[in-house]
C-alpha cells in the first residue's frame, strides 16, 4: 500500500478536551495511526501544545506524537471528523453540546464518568438529548482509565459500549494499539453506571485511608461498593456480567487503588480534615464522585435502592457528616444477609 492510500485510510478524529484523560486519549488514538486533532478550550495551551509538543498544564514531561494538531476552536477541530471523542467534565457536557454543531455522520464518544445533576442523566442520554445523536451513533468509553499510566503507555484494557456493537466495532478499530486493549459491550447502562458510581466509592476509600484505617476496611467498602453499583445497575437494567468485567471491577479496583486516581486522593484530603471547598480550590483536576454523589442518590431514591456508602458520602460531601461520623454510620448499620 503507497503512503497515499493509507493516509486515506486514517480516521480524522476531534478529541474535544485537553484535561489529562482527553491528552491521554488522544496519545492513544494518534498511536493506532489517525489524524488527530485535540480541542483546548484556551489559545495558549492549544499554541503551547503545538510548539512544545507536550501539554504543560497535565503532563509538561510526557511527549506528544507531531501527529497531535491542537487548536481552540472547536468548529475548527470537528471539522470533517469520523469520530468526536468528548472529553469534557460531565456536568459541562450538556452546556459544550449546546454550543458545538457535530459532524452529521461521525460516531460521538464519551469519555465522561458522571450522572447529570437535575436530570439523573447517564451521559450517553445526555449526549442523545442535547446533542439529537442518535443512540446508535454513541460509544462510551470506560474501565480502568488512569490517564497518566496511559498517557505513559503502560498496558491497559478498557471497553468501548454502544447499543449497536457495528459501531462499538468501528471504534474499536481505531483505538485498539498494543498498549491500549479495547473490548466491545453492548450493556451501555452498565457500563457507564459501573464508571459513574465507582468515584464514589473511591471518595469512600479515600476518606477510610485518610481516617488512618487499614486494608481490612478498605476492602470492605470496594466490596460493598461494587454489590451497591450492581444492586443499581440491575434495577436499570444492566447485564450483571458487566460489573464483574473491566467496566465494573476493573474500574472500581483501579480507581479506589491508585494514588493517581483523583477521586480517591480527594477522599483521603477529606479524611485528614480538610473541606470539599479548600481541596476543590487547589486543583485544577474534577473529581467526578463530588458532584456525581448526589445525583447517583436521587437515582437510586428514585428506583428504591438501597445504596449507603452512596448516600453517606453524598452527606460528607453536603457537610451533612464527617468522615469520621460516615464510618460510624456505616458500621452501625443493622446486621444484614450478604445479599438481600
Amino acid at each position: 500500500m503507497s503512503d497515499a492510500a493509507a493516509l486515506e485510510r486514517q480516521a480524522r478524529v476531534a478529541v474535544m478536551g485537553s484535561g489529562s484523560w482527553g491528552t491521554g486519549f488522544a496519545l492513544v488514538v494518534s498511536d493506532a495511526g489517525n489524524q488527530v486533532t485535540l480541542w483546548a478550550r484556551r489559545r495558549e495551551l492549544a499554541d503551547k501544545i503545538n510548539m512544545e509538543h507536550r501539554n504543560p498544564d497535565y503532563f509538561p514531561d510526557l511527549p506528544l506524537p507531531a501527529s497531535v494538531k491542537a487548536v481552540s476552536d472547536p468548529h475548527e477541530a470537528m471539522k470533517g471528523a469520523d469520530f468526536v471523542v468528548l472529553a469534557v467534565p460531565s456536568q459541562a457536557l450538556r452546556t459544550n453540546l449546546s454550543q458545538w454543531r457535530i459532524p452529521q455522520n461521525a460516531i460521538v464518544v464519551s469519555l465522561a464518568k458522571g450522572i447529570e445533576l437535575g436530570t439523573g442523566l447517564r451521559m450517553s442520554e445526555v449526549i442523545a438529548e442535547a446533542g439529537s445523536i442518535a443512540a446508535e451513533r454513541i460509544v462510551v468509553v470506560t474501565g480502568p482509565n488512569l490517564a497518566r499510566e496511559i498517557a505513559e503507555r503502560q498496558p491497559s484494557a478498557s471497553v468501548v459500549a454502544s447499543v449497536s456493537l457495528a459501531t462499538a466495532e468501528a471504534f474499536q478499530t481505531i483505538c485498539h494499539t498494543a498498549r491500549f486493549r479495547a473490548y466491545t459491550n453492548t450493556d451501555v447502562v452498565g457500563c457507564e453506571l459501573g464508571g459513574a458510581t465507582k468515584n464514589v466509592i473511591a471518595l469512600a476509600v479515600g476518606m477510610a485511608m485518610g481516617l488512618g484505617l487499614g486494608a481490612n476496611a478498605t476492602a470492605s467498602v470496594i466490596t460493598r461498593g461494587l454489590a451497591e453499583i450492581s444492586r443499581l445497575g440491575m434495577a436499570l437494567g444492566a447485564d450483571p456480567y458487566t460489573f464483574s468485567g473491566l467496566a465494573g471491577l476493573g474500574d472500581l479496583v483501579a480507581t479506589c487503588s491508585s494514588p493517581l486516581s483523583r477521586n480517591r486522593r480527594f477522599g483521603e484530603e477529606l479524611g485528614r480534615g480538610r473541606t470539599v471547598a479548600e481541596i476543590t480550590a487547589s486543583t485544577r483536576q474534577v473529581a467526578e464522585g463530588v458532584k456525581s454523589c448526589a445525583s447517583i442518590t436521587e437515582l437510586a431514591a428514585k428506583h428504591q435502592i438501597e445504596m449507603p456508602i452512596v448516600e453517606n458520602v453524598a452527606a460528607v460531601i453536603a457537610g451533612e457528616l464527617t468522615p469520621a461520623e460516615m464510618i460510624t454510620t456505616l458500621m452501625s448499620r443493622s446486621a444484614k444477609p450478604e445479599r438481600y
